[in-house]
């Protein structure tokens, strides 16, 4: 049966959207950048009685992301679902950060996205199916967050893109936007936002979604 790749499989959605997709039988890969996190997910993924791998990699390190997905993809077959979660998540205002240090966050938050698109859909085309979903967030720039907005805005772009180049072979990719802070038993809580994920993945081609706005449940 098809899989599930989360990279970016922390506490919070990447965790959560990984149990969801276990939940429908899915063999589930994981994909973080520190061993305590990895485990973290596969613990999380106990007793779900689907195939799981987990593999170490920062997202911003594109030799060792694209090793970690082959890993995955020899262990548990070519992914139906491709989830990119990873994102460097901090405060830093308009002028704030060095440029070093933006690079590093754009590298994180939307070339590791590019990195594992043009690694793996290519092949998901080619079979005619998959889904490729980055979460999003920051729908209004905040100069406050200010990598962040300009890592979530690039994201959208970059999700238009492969639409683009993927979508007509069969490919749904999207971004789901988060518009609100994550956090057990809230409006957004990851659990709720997790069955987004799998409402997006699926979609008829007809009905397919570019960016879901995620407001929060009431």
């Amino acid at each position: 049966m098809p899989g599930a790749i989360v990279i970016g499989a922390g506490p919070g959605i990447g965790v959560s959207v990984a149990r969801r997709f276990a939940r429908e039988g899915l063999p589930i890969g994981v994909v973080a950048r520190s061993r305590s996190t990895v485990d973290a997910a596969l613990s999380a993924l106990a007793g779900t009685n689907v195939d799981t791998h987990g593999e170490l990699a920062d997202a911003a390190d594109e030799s060792a992301l694209r090793g970690a997905l082959d890993q995955i993809v020899q262990r548990l077959g070519l992914p139906d679902v491709l989830v990119y979660n990873a994102a460097v998540i901090q405060w830093d205002a308009v002028g704030e950060l060095t440029a070093a240090q933006h690079l590093h966050a754009w590298a994180v938050n939307v070339v590791g996205a590019i990195t594992a698109a043009s690694h793996l859909l290519p092949r998901m085309a080619e079979l005619g199916r998959g889904t490729f979903i980055i979460t999003g967030g920051m729908p209004i720039p905040v100069p406050q967050v200010t990598s962040l907005s300009l890592g979530k805005a690039g994201v959208r772009a970059l999700a238009e893109l492969l639409a683009a180049e993927f979508g007509p072979a069969g490919v749904h990719v999207a971004t789901f936007t988060v518009a609100g802070a994550v956090a057990p038993g809230n409006a957004f809580d990851p659990n709720g936002i997790a069955d987004e994920y799998w409402r997006l993945h699926e979609q008829a081609p007809d009905a397919w979604e570019r960016e879901a706005l995620y407001e929060g449940r009431r």
